[in-house]
Parts: C-alpha cells; structure tokens; sequence
C-alpha cells in the first residue's frame, strides 16, 4: 500500500474514525482487517495506520471496533519488519512524535531515576546508543570511579577512547547500559547524588521494541469494560468550566503501595516511549498515589513528588489520564495556595477525543484533592518558544472554555480576534497574532476565588527576591544566607532543631527573611506558619496546600513577592 493509494481502505479509514453515532461505524472492522493485511511500502502510511487504531482502541464505537483495533495492534512488529529497507524506516520510527511503535526502535535522553525503574522492568531492551554521544567529556570526570586508571588517559589525552574503555570493563553477556546501572547503584551516595552524577554524562540510550510489552502500541493500564461511544463524542462548546467545577466529588481511591508503584511504572513508561519524562513520575511517591473514575472510560491518576525530590516551594503533583486502558495524555501541576499552573498534554493521537471534557474533569479533580481556585497556563503551553502549541492553536482551547489573559494587551488582542472570528466566517487567527497572544499568561477562577489576587504572581519572582537579599547582604554566598534565614525563623517560631534542618523549612526560611515584622506576627499565626512548613517536608503535599489556603499573611507575602516585590511588610 503506497501512499497515491492511501485514499482505500487506509483513507476511509481515515475518513471514518470520527464516525461515531454513524451507521458507516459498522464498516470500520472490516477496514482495519483490511488494511492490516497489508504490505505497506511507505513507514508514513503504517504509522497513521497505526495511530487510528489506537485513537480507535481508546474512543471505539462499539466493542467490535475495539476488538479489531486491539487484534491489528499486535501485528505492528510484524508489519514494521516487512517494510522494504529502502523506505527509510528507522529515522521514521525514530522521530519522537511517533516514537514508541511496537516493532520500531528509538533513541532518547533520560535520567538515572527513569533509567533504574526501566532497567528493572525492560531488562536488556535499553542500552546506550554511541552513535548519537557527542560529547564524551563527562565520562573522563565521572566514570574514574568505575574504571581503573582512567584519569592516565582522561586528565591528559584529547582524543581518550571512551567507548573502548568503557566496553572493555563490562562483563561478557552483561550489556553497557546494565553494568553503569549497577554501579552508580553500588555508590555509597544519597539517590540525588547519583542522580546528579548519571545525568551529567547526557547518555543517549536506544530502547529496542521488537518484542517490548512497553511500545505504546500495546501499554495497558488496569481497567473494566471498555466505553463505547456510539453517539457523537462531547464537543468543546459543550463543556462548561463553570458548570462541571460545580458538579459533586468525584469518586476516587487512593491506591495501596503496591497498586501505586504498578503505577507509576506504567507512568514512567508511557512517557519514556513518547521520549518524554516527568519529575514527578520518575521521582514519585507511591504513598500518595490517587485514581478517580472520571466517567466514559476515563480514570484519572494523581500522585505527588518523594520528599527528597520536592520542589522547594511549590507542591508538585502529576498524573496518567487513561482512556479505556491505554494512556492518552498527562498533566503536571504546580502549586502554591489556591493557585495552581498547570500543563496538560493530550498525546497527538487522541486529541480528536473530547479534551476539552477530560480537561475539565481534570480541573474538577485538582479543585477536590488540592483545594485549587485559581488555574493558570504558562506562556508556554500556549505557544511562547513553543511552535507546536502555535500550530496546534493551544490559546482558542484554552480561551474557549473560560481562560483569561493576564495581560491587558493580550486581553484587548483577544477580544479583537473573537470580533473577526464571529464577523468573518473564514477567518483564521494569524501565526504571528497567536504568538503576540502567548505572551500573556492564561487563568480560570472559580467563584470561590479573588478575581486578580494572582494575576501578577510569578513564582520566579520569588525566588528571584531570594538571590537579590543574598547578593546585597550576604556577598552572594548561599550557605551564609541560608544558615542566617535558618537561625532567625527558628527564633522567632520557637522551632525545634529537628524542624530547622529539614529541607522545606530551610527553603521557606529564604522566603521568610525578605519579610519586615515577621517576629511581630500574632501568635497564632506564627503557629499556623509553623504548620505549613512542617507539612512541606510532611507525608503529603495536599495537606502543606490545604494549611496554606488557611494563612492569610503568608498568602500576602508570596503574592506581594510574586509581583515583583524584593521584600515585603505582610
């Protein structure tokens, strides 16, 4: 099947995966079987074939539908392996907007806390991949640990044999990739050194999917009876932020450590396929994992960071969406008070399947675990330095169901634009005005929030205020900074030394420092603050939000430093 021949029966079957509610749905069973007899000359066309079929898998109009997908699906290894060697299909498979496919092989950058948990689940799929290491440098300062008179070579020569030496140590039947796991693993160092160490030698892997129960072709989450859809799928101009974010809880569990560590092995893997990885899969806590039943096929999973791997500040969650069992997209938020900024992503595949009503049900969720009223989008998600939220026109979903610019040039851009849009049939907002629009960050408040309180804040500024202090009164020294911050906060709350050494109240100590009267406070409030910092390094960030959203001096101080301020008298 080439692709001048595309338009039967791949092209109908392109034509008909939005059939939903359709009698024309019945012939997609017979397409697929179809098309996956094959051959395919062109990588092109088998990996749209494959991409309907996973939309298909995940939003199938009948359960026939979904059978087929399923059944199609296994076959991808042997389809990819009887692509003719002149169709150029490993640079195809190896693109990572595609990467992932069953049968293919791909390469990528990760960490050392992904690379451990894959490791142990993929043994012997991953290795590195030479081809593609520019830079060989790290390796002469990292790996003399490992290797045995390596500084002879490293500390003098220009042109030292990295590979060579490196190979030469590994074991026989025992893959490069493997025997670096095991020793920084031997390292009698904390997990976040030997984090620190791995990744600055920016290793390139390749991960093999010929036999890979990981490709995303066949990654399953738990689920029950598949959703089928056999009425039109819930359109954008049908989902109300407003109406949903007023709707009862959500039913949710929380997951045993075992169900929680099942799943962020499922998380960590459906992004690394994707060549994506997030901090807080990789560094998950599998004690404070949730799973919401969102409706129509849909869970939703959140967790939050392991406490050594917290930002310092912020409280970070991330989650799965799962659709029908397979993974359709993710998300990750960042928090402080009431205010969260969030990143959603929907994988390419599925985003002809109701994001707009997964969107809001996840905005419902974080409402309901976290206590959050005021959602923000980065300039980023939207298309600042981003071309592929520009070309996928990210601000009109946002601005559509209910997001505002912060900015008042972007503001007054977007009401022009919305003007042209209802006047103008044909109108199309221009690449350029989208991108003057992503300079302004978007936000939804419910009612329950200050219309404007966060309009300024950025949690940048905050930290920035930080190393202003520390230049001007500290000589730019850290360490001097900190220890004073620490001393003067302990004092002042009556905190004990176990509080003061903790991490989260050495870092909000930064914050405190740039407060003029803190020592003045209420007695209560000092108390309450004292709550807050302490369930930062808690069990649980959900509960360091929930005590903060209580603090009405402490939300001043950050929203004053927030918007600029380099100290503040709340």
């Amino acid at each position: 099947m080439s692709s001048s021949d595309a338009p039967h029966p791949l092209g109908e079957l392109r034509r008909l995966k939005n059939s939903f509610g359709h009698d024309e749905a019945r012939r997609l069973p017979d397409l697929i079987e179809e098309t996956a007899g094959g051959p395919f000359s062109s990588p092109a066309d088998l990996i749209q074939f494959h991409e309907i079929l996973m939309f298909l898998r995940a939003w199938p109009p009948s359960e026939t539908v979904a059978d087929a997908a399923e059944q199609a699906l296994r076959r991808l290894p042997e389809l990819v392996s009887s692509l003719p060697p002149e169709s150029g299909a490993a640079e195809a498979f190896d693109a990572p907007e595609v990467s992932g496919i069953g049968g293919t092989l791909f390469s990528a950058l990760f960490s050392l806390g992904a690379v451990l948990r894959l490791a142990r689940l993929y043994p012997g799929e991953l290795d590195v991949d030479w081809d593609w290491y520019e830079d060989p440098s790290p390796i002469g300062r990292i790996l003399p640990r490992f290797l045995p008179l390596l500084e002879d070579d490293a500390y003098v020569e220009a042109d030292a044999p990295y590979r060579q030496w490196v190979e030469s140590a590994v074991p026989p039947g025992q893959g490069t990739l493997g025997w670096l796991v095991e020793r920084f693993s031997s390292l009698q160092l904390p997990l976040e050194r030997k984090v620190e160490l791995y990744d600055s030698l920016r290793l390139i892997l390749k991960w093999d999917l010929a036999r890979s129960r990981a490709a995303r072709s066949f990654l399953r989450f738990p689920a029950a009876v598949p959703y089928v859809h056999d009425a039109p799928l819930i359109q954008r101009r049908d989902v109300s932020l407003e109406r949903e974010l007023a709707e009862p809880p959500l039913p949710v569990v929380r997951l045993s450590r075992r169900e929680a560590e099942r799943y962020l092995d499922l998380a960590v893997t459906a992004s690394a396929v994707r060549c994506r990885e997030l901090h807080g899969f990789t560094f998950g806590d599998s004690s404070a994992v949730w799973k919401a039943d969102a409706g129509r096929g849909v869970d939703i999973y959140l967790s939050g960071a392991l406490p050594q791997f917290r930002l310092p500040l912020r409280a970070c969650h991330c989650g799965v969406i799962v659709k029908n069992a397979a993974p359709v997209g993710y998300f990750e938020g960042l928090s402080l008070f009431e205010r969260m900024e969030l990143g959603f992503n929907m994988y390419y595949t599925f985003r002809n399947g109701e994001t707009a009503w997964v969107f809001a049900r996840l905005l419902r969720l974080c409402r309901q675990l976290l206590g959050i009223r005021c959602f923000s989008i980065d300039p980023y998600q939207i298309g600042r330095d981003n071309e592929e939220a520009i070309e996928a026109g990210a601000f009109w979903f946002y601005r559509k169901i209910g997001f505002r610019p912060v900015q008042p040039e972007q503001a007054g851009l977007a009401e022009k634009e919305e003007k042209k849009l209802r006047d103008r049939a044909d109108y199309r907002t221009p690449a350029r005005t989208l991108r003057k629009l992503a300079e302004s960050a978007l936000v939804f408040e419910t009612d329950a929030a200050s219309p404007g309180g966060w309009d300024r804040f950025g949690a940048r500024n905050v930290a920035l205020a930080v190393q202003r202090r520390m230049a001007a009164r500290y000589g730019g020294d850290a360490v001097k900074m900190r220890r004073a911050a620490t001393a003067s906060l302990a004092r002042i709350l009556g905190a004990s030394k176990a509080d003061a050494s903790r991490p989260g109240f050495q870092n909000l100590a930064l914050v405190l420092s740039l407060v003029r009267g803190l020592a003045r406070w209420p007695d209560q409030d000092k108390r309450a603050l004292l709550r807050v910092i302490r369930a930062k390094d808690g069990p649980d960030e959900a509960r360091y939000l929930a005590l903060m959203q209580r603090h009405e001096q402490l939300r001043k101080v950050f929203q004053e430093l927030g918007a600029g301020a380099s100290s503040t008298s709340a």
